[in-house]
């Protein structure tokens, strides 16, 4: 029953959102993710406890890593909502006027995104991650700037050619398994397929959907969509895009690796280290070189996808433990950073990084939010990212991968310093111009504490049940 809520209580909030109006819109999204969230953590408590939560004919279904990304799509999407009320509504200030269509598109949106690890058959799933496309892209362009629209456009044209490749992949996936024998269209049922799959159906389904949601997800050489549209998009929907759309897809990909591992002779991992390896240099490299400080935590979401697969890539229980923790605390640490990068630009009303200077004297919120976001999402203690970058690279040091672990962990720390470098110019460097910045909302502020409190958290202290959950979900990677 709670599945069925879960997807039913935002398609309600964006009907209601419409129809009552801009008056209501924002505090009808707030109480309905605030439900989700709600609900998700039961869910994920009974996935944690190793159960596995099914609903409507089990075409609803939810195991650990269901478990884990579904929560954390609520509780972003949660505290992305409460951001929204406040930075929408100054955008509102100044002649926007499509505040009912935006918390309309923003609930269709969140209710894609948490349709992708709930539903059971796999096609569907394949439409969840495309309906995350085609809903998020009038939220890109929400700004209607020539900037906006262009990078709403380059956004649909390259994950929508993605999803077409991915798709192929799916079709081709599914011959696999009917010449395997009748059994459903499911991940539990292509694990259980796969070994009598004919190898070239199963490797050429596995490359064709890697590539295909890689672009989505962000993978180098696939990723330039990403820092555009994220250096457009409000900010609220920068922390969506980043802390959880991207791991919805990559969800996708990591569902394919017991699969594939399941087949005679097929090895995914050379190709998750392969690709993760040079997303995390090319991202490292980047982030040298950004001048725009949302563009900044783009080109970081990049590097940590590539982490994540590198994780993947190294196998082994701890590693898959590893990329748990790394998915955990990318959601939350990104989206953390996104909504700091939003003060920052309600504050000083620019996001170029060489134009932000002494902003710890002219807004000190700003400045300890922009702080604690580097630091958290660079992989420094004791937040999240730290702990699980940490235990990545133990995990591979253990099973005598040493060059990828010595080369991964060169690249973690020049992209630590990039990050810091940036932001610790921002918040300490000399102004030419000392100057007030703007107030900022009730809301924005109000967020920015929720949001820091599981940062901190998980990074300290690991409550039980996220552990087991977090158990439950490597175990269902194959760890």
């Amino acid at each position: 029953m709670q599945l069925i809520a879960i997807l039913v209580v935002p398609l309600l909030a964006s009907g209601l959102s419409l129809l009552l109006g801009r008056r209501f819109a924002a505090p009808i999204t707030l109480l309905a993710t605030a439900i989700v969230l709600a609900l998700a953590l039961t869910v994920a408590a009974e996935a944690a406890r190793g159960g596995h939560v099914a609903a409507s004919g089990a075409w609803l279904t939810c195991d650990g890593l269901g478990a884990l990304v579904l929560l954390l799509v609520a509780f972003v999407g949660f505290t992305a909502a409460l951001f929204s009320w406040g930075y929408i509504g100054e955008s509102a200030k100044h002649g926007r006027k499509n505040v009912r269509q935006y918390y309309a598109l923003y609930n269709l949106f969140v209710l894609s995104m948490l349709s992708v690890p709930l539903l059971a058959n796999v096609a569907l799933v394949w439409i969840g991650v495309e309906l995350t496309t085609l809903l998020s892209a009038f939220l890109v362009g929400f700004e209607d700037t020539p900037e906006a629209l262009e990078a709403a456009w380059k956004y649909v044209i390259l994950t929508t050619l993605g999803a077409v490749l991915a798709l192929l992949g799916f079709l081709i996936l599914y011959w696999g398994s009917r010449v395997a024998g009748p059994g459903p269209y499911t991940w539990p049922g292509l694990v259980a397929a796969a070994p009598r799959m004919p190898p070239v159906l199963l490797w050429t389904a596995f490359l064709f959907i890697l590539v295909g949601f890689g672009t989505k997800v962000g993978l180098v050489p696939m990723h330039t969509w990403l820092p555009d549209a994220h250096s457009q998009a409000p900010a609220s929907i920068c922390a969506l895009l980043s802390g959880v759309e991207t791991t919805a897809a990559l969800y996708v990909i990591l569902r394919l690796f017991p699969v594939v591992a399941g087949a005679p002779g097929l090895d995914a991992r050379p190709w998750f280290i392969g690709f993760g390896l040079v997303s995390v240099t090319v991202a490292t490299l980047l982030l040298i070189y950004v001048r725009d400080f949302k563009r900044m935590f783009a080109f970081s979401t990049v590097e940590h996808m590539g982490i994540i697969l590198v994780a993947a890539g190294l196998g082994g229980a701890d590693a898959h433990l590893g990329v748990a923790y790394q998915i955990t605390g990318h959601a939350i640490a990104k989206s953390f950073c996104f909504f700091a990068a939003g003060v920052t630009v309600l504050g000083v009303g620019t996001q170029d990084i060489a134009s932000v200077r002494g902003l710890v004297r002219s807004s000190p919120l700003a400045a300890i939010a922009l702080l604690a976001g580097g630091f958290a999402i660079a992989g420094a203690p004791p937040f999240a990212v730290f702990v699980s970058e940490f235990v990545i690279l133990k995990a591979g040091l253990a099973s005598g991968q040493f060059f990828v672990v010595g080369l991964l962990g060169f690249l973690v720390v020049v992209a630590f310093c990039a990050v810091m470098l940036h932001v610790n110019r921002m918040a300490f460097g000399a102004a030419e111009h000392e100057a007030q910045a703007a107030a900022l909302p009730i809301s924005c502020k109000l967020t920015l504490v929720l949001a820091a409190i599981p940062l901190v958290i998980v990074g300290i202290y690991v409550p039980a049940p996220l552990h087991d959950l977090l158990k439950a979900a490597a175990s269902a990677m194959g760890g």
